[in-house]
């Protein structure tokens, strides 16, 4: 995984887990690599995985099983989706509309490219 600094490693390591999760990688009841072969596999601090981690569970995505690790919670994919809906619907949307201004495209040319871009 490549590592970028525009924000902390544990936020980029927390969101690509949150990616594996939706998108069916790790399913509810699923383990979570452990600390160590994480930090070991990615060359990171263990503290920085287990960060990440916290993060997730604080989220209600996974718990910790004393003796065992990490586990998705049942509900998470459908938690994560309704998250993600809402981020896109608050933020992306609002600036796919500022930049159609800024460029003057017309919803129906909007329109248009989706319908192309989806093969319809």
């Amino acid at each position: 995984m490549n590592w970028n600094d525009d924000q902390p490693i544990y936020r980029q390591l927390r969101e690509k887990i949150v990616a594996l999760i939706l998108s069916g990688v790790f399913k509810e009841g699923d383990a979570l690599p452990s600390v160590r072969q994480v930090a070991s596999d990615y060359q990171i601090n263990h503290i920085t995985v287990s960060k990440a981690y916290q993060e997730l569970v604080d989220m209600g995505l996974v718990e910790a099983r004393r003796g065992m690790g990490m586990y998705v919670v049942q509900g998470a994919q459908q938690k994560l989706h309704n998250i993600e809906k809402e981020k896109f619907i608050s933020t992306e949307v609002p600036a796919l509309l500022l930049r159609m201004r800024q460029l003057g495209i017309s919803k129906k040319e909007l329109i248009t490219a989706l319908q192309v871009a989806q093969g319809e």
